[in-house]
């Protein structure tokens, strides 16, 4: 069967909206109080940016909001606080679905990913 990238019925939609709300929620938070922990943290952010891009597909929103919920979520496969594999499998989640959705994380994305973290390494060092 072959997956058309336009059909919202390929996922399921009230799950996606579950995991919207906690990203929404919870991302930036998660990410703040990890900064220079996470080694993929510019790729986290710009797949945030796309997922919340209205012009990205439904598909696209759900397959990186599911991921990022993972990211978020404290208890998951190996926990973050265990220093030196913690995000390993945050990263390999994150991973297979931004190579899922690549041509969709565009430059615009990735430039707001990196004016933002720099904006919040920038404000942590002021502290």
């Amino acid at each position: 069967m072959e997956h058309d990238e336009e059909d919202t019925t390929a996922f399921d939609a009230e799950k996606m909206q579950n995991d919207k709300r906690l990203v929404m929620r919870e991302f930036g938070q998660k990410l703040r109080s990890n900064l220079g922990k996470i080694p993929f943290s510019e790729d986290v952010t710009a797949s945030f940016y796309c997922a919340m891009d209205g012009k990205s597909p439904a598909f696209v929103k759900a397959v990186l909001f599911g991921a990022l919920a993972y990211f978020i979520m404290p208890a998951d496969v190996i926990p973050d606080f265990i220093v030196g594999l913690g995000f390993t499998d945050d990263a390999s989640v994150l991973l297979a679905a931004t190579a899922t959705v690549k041509k969709y994380i565009t430059e615009p994305h990735r430039e707001k990913a990196r004016e933002f973290l720099e904006k919040e390494k920038e404000d942590a060092l002021s502290k």
